[in-house]
């Protein structure tokens, strides 16, 4: 092994049940990005679906490069972290180049193809930011509360993504259009990224051990290539590619959701809203459930959940009741999945490689949420919602199996 994780209490923090206050300001960053990012999603599917008039198979490619722009630089994002020792510094880059593309979005006007640019351009963004972000977190908490400090850290981040469509429809309700909208996401954008580099403390991170002979200061390709051979990062890799080749993009489930409820499109940017509410309502308590009963287990159970979900949209009849229940079992799956997979994977990598680490899972999990989402909008284009979700269902509970079974050998 050629690092050494450190399992010493961070500075600073006084207890083993303390959220430490880097993971408090990550937080609130994430909380006024997130108000940004969601203001643009929010009002997307109904610019695209009812202004620009594109069908599904465009709305999941669309939702395919949304998800899988972020892969493109989570490897590098990681590496570079992990390589320079300096996560912080290169989160804030991320943060940075995410807030720049909303000027962007005004500049392209109706253009299909600029917005998908101008999204995955974001989307790197994000990918360069995740890894190093999640990294700081593990290197902030103690072992023992991983799961619920991701649960603080992902509450306060749905905080923002609840409050991000209620800014847009405020705003498109008041003006003449959405550039109104894309300015006010670049101002909040700016501003997460003002409270990043100022307001958010850098945790001790332990020295590396290495062999003798190597580099102390640097970590190679070859080490951070190692961290993939590790028995239980590669059984999450695999598990986590599975379920997102069958994980439905949220544009493409909000809008079939929509279409199958028979509720007004005015409704659409506002159905966020239920996911958001129950996921940040659920993420604290579930971290703290996964921390005690098994992080995994809790992973493949919120799939369970969203495989209700399917079942849900492809079976019951329309009507508000119905969305609140598909919304509140989305809600619950994210719950289940965002933060937990994260703080499963942490501990099983050295912390002197636990962005690249982290990030190899994610991008992972983004390529196959990638394809998934285009084969959704495919099926969709082509088949009724009932089959397109009928066999989701099918195929989510086979994958749901698969992951089961690769997670026996480690159990967290």
């Amino acid at each position: 092994m050629l690092y050494l994780s450190s399992t010493r209490r961070p500075a600073g923090v006084r207890g083993s049940g303390a959220v430490p206050s880097t993971v408090i300001g990550l937080g609130l960053v994430s909380l006024v990005t997130d108000i940004s990012a969601e203001m643009v999603t929010a009002v997307l599917p109904m610019y695209l679906m009812y202004g620009l008039g594109v069908g599904f198979l465009t709305l999941g490619t669309i939702e395919a490069l949304y998800a899988g722009a972020t892969a493109t630089l989570r490897l590098a994002g990681g590496y570079a972290s992990d390589r320079l020792r300096r996560p912080k510094t290169v989160a804030t880059i991320g943060y940075a180049l995410s807030a720049a593309t909303k000027l962007g979005l005004p500049a392209v006007g109706g253009s299909v193809a600029g917005i998908g640019a101008m999204l995955g351009l974001d989307r790197a963004g994000k990918g360069i930011r995740t890894g190093p972000r999640d990294a700081l977190i593990t290197i902030a908490a103690p072992p023992d509360v991983l799961g619920r400090a991701f649960g603080v850290h992902r509450a306060m981040d749905t905080t923002g993504a609840l409050l991000g469509p209620l800014v847009a429809v405020a705003l498109v309700a008041h003006t003449t259009g959405y550039d109104t909208v894309f300015a006010v996401s670049f101002c909040l954008g700016m501003v997460g990224v003002v409270l990043l580099a100022l307001c958010v403390p850098m945790p001790a991170m332990a020295a590396p051990a290495v062999e003798r002979g190597a580099d102390k200061r640097r970590v190679t390709l070859r080490q951070a290539a190692a961290v993939l051979a590790r028995p239980g990062i590669r059984r999450a890799c695999l598990a986590a590619g599975a379920l997102g080749l069958v994980t439905v993009g949220d544009m493409v489930l909000y809008v079939a959701l929509q279409q199958r409820s028979d509720l007004s499109t005015t409704l659409l940017p506002l159905l966020p809203l239920g996911t958001g509410v129950v996921f940040l309502l659920a993420a604290t308590p579930v971290g703290r459930l996964a921390d005690r009963v098994g992080r995994w287990r809790v992973f493949l159970s919120g799939h369970v959940l969203l495989l209700a979900a399917y079942l849900c949209l492809g079976f019951i009849p329309g009507g508000p009741l119905a969305a609140v229940l598909v919304l509140a079992l989305h809600g619950l799956f994210y719950a289940a999945t965002d933060g937990v997979l994260m703080a499963y994977a942490g501990p099983l990598i050295p912390e002197a490689l636990r962005a690249t680490g982290l990030a190899a899972v994610q991008t992972v999990q983004a390529l196959a949420r990638a394809g998934g989402a285009l084969v959704v909008g495919v099926t969709l284009q082509f088949a009724s919602a009932q089959t397109a979700f009928t066999c989701l269902a099918v195929l989510l509970g086979c994958a749901v199996l698969v992951g089961a079974r690769l997670g026996k050998g480690s159990r967290t």
